[in-house]
This record gives structure tokens, C-alpha cells and sequence, in this order.
């Protein structure tokens, strides 16, 4: 009897796991892997086999080799925005981990890609077309606070590209702009608030001279 189709999954609910052992499979549709190799887990809805990928092969685990040999990684996104790991991000991102995940500290990972200044890593987020940019820890900060608190100005430069909030506080009440440790930082994020409120300005003289002529 055959092992029923596995549900497709949903973006978000990828688990990753460590294996501790190398598995060898003994039919076809098994996914063969090896010690510490990192197992992406994409549906768990059959209680004896879950679906699996690894090394871009996708294919059946036994669920309770998983549960016994294998380490579960938490915020593996995380792990590889904060370490730099540009390689493993990337094999998280194209296996659908959840891109705006949150850790124990309300962090994203493009959080701590900023915190840790690490460009190329920071380019891969933002290259999502579902990041989050606005979201706060629970210390309030963005991943803007983070990079002008650390003094990334290229990362500052990135981050406003995709046109985030700048009028954002943390729970200290700081703007991005009052956490900046650098002129450049700082210059950046000023003229950056100064574009917005002039838009702001135009927009609201627009609406008033639309107004005048009903």
C-alpha cells in the first residue's frame, strides 16, 4: 500500500532539524541524508513518515528518527542572519522558512542582519517580497534603530530604500535618527524624514488647491 500524498505546506510552518545520525533509506521516495546535514520539514501530517528536504532533494523521513536522532533548530533564519551565514540563509529562504519569524526577543532576522552588519545578508531580505520592515523587538527598536545604533550606514542606506517608517520610537522614546552613532547615519535618516514631510506638505497643498477649485 502506498504512503499518502503529503499535504503541501504553508509558508512559515518549515521546521529544521539537525541530523545526528546519516540516514540510508530503503525505498525510493525516502530522502537520503547525512550527519549534519540540516533537514527542512515540511509536513508532519502523517504520524509515521513526514515530507523533507535536504540538499535540494525532497523526499519521505521517518518521523520518529527525527524525534530521536536529529536536533531541532529554533529560528534557523536567525541563527544564519546573525552568524553571516550567507549560504545557510539562503538554503533557509529557498526552503520557505518563515521570513518574519520572531525570536524569544521579538527580533527578525533582518534585525540582527542589521545589528551584525552583514550586507549581503541584509540584500537577501530585503530581496523578499514579503519582509517585514516596520516590526519591533520588545525593546521597540526596528531593524533601522539597529543599524544606525551600530553605525552601518550602508545598511541604513539599503533599509531606507525600501522606504521603512523613520518616525518609529522604541520603548525610550528614540527614533532610528536619535540611536545614530555616526554623522553619516544620521545624515542619512534626516534627509530621509525631511523628504517625508515635505511629501506630506504636498500632498496636504494638493488636497487643499482641489478643494478650492470644487
Amino acid at each position: 500500500m502506498s504512503k499518502p500524498p503529503p499535504k503541501p505546506a504553508k509558508p512559515g510552518q518549515v521546521k529544521v532539524f539537525r541530523a545526528l545520525f546519516t540516514f540510508d533509506p530503503r525505498t525510493p521516495d525516502e530522502l537520503f541524508f547525512e550527519e549534519g546535514d540540516f533537514l527542512y520539514i515540511s509536513d508532519t501530517s502523517d504520524s509515521n513518515w513526514w515530507k523533507g528536504t535536504c540538499r535540494g532533494r525532497t523526499g519521505l523521513i521517518p518521523s520518529n528518527y527525527v524525534a530521536e536522532q536529529a536536533e531541532s533548530i529554533d529560528n534557523p533564519l536567525h541563527e544564519a542572519a546573525k552568524r553571516g551565514n550567507l549560504s545557510w540563509l539562503r538554503e533557509c529562504v529557498e526552503n520557505k522558512v518563515g521570513i518574519n519569524g520572531l525570536d524569544k526577543a521579538g527580533n527578525t532576522a533582518l534585525y540582527w542582519a542589521c545589528h551584525g552588519g552583514h550586507k549581503d545578508v541584509v540584500e537577501v531580505l530585503l530581496s523578499q517580497p514579503n519582509v517585514e520592515l516596520n516590526q519591533q523587538n520588545k525593546l521597540g527598536d526596528t531593524a533601522l534603530h539597529a543599524a544606525a545604533w551600530k553605525g552601518y550606514s550602508d545598511i541604513v542606506e539599503m533599509l531606507l530604500n525600501k522606504d521603512p517608517r523613520t518616525d518609529i520610537k522604541n520603548n525610550e522614546g528614540k527614533l532610528a535618527l536619535e540611536m545614530a552613532t555616526n554623522a553619516m547615519c544620521a545624515s542619512l535618516l534626516k534627509r530621509k524624514q525631511g523628504s517625508n514631510i515635505t511629501r506630506t506638505h504636498s500632498n496636504a497643498e494638493e488636497y487643499l488647491d482641489d478643494e478650492d477649485s470644487d
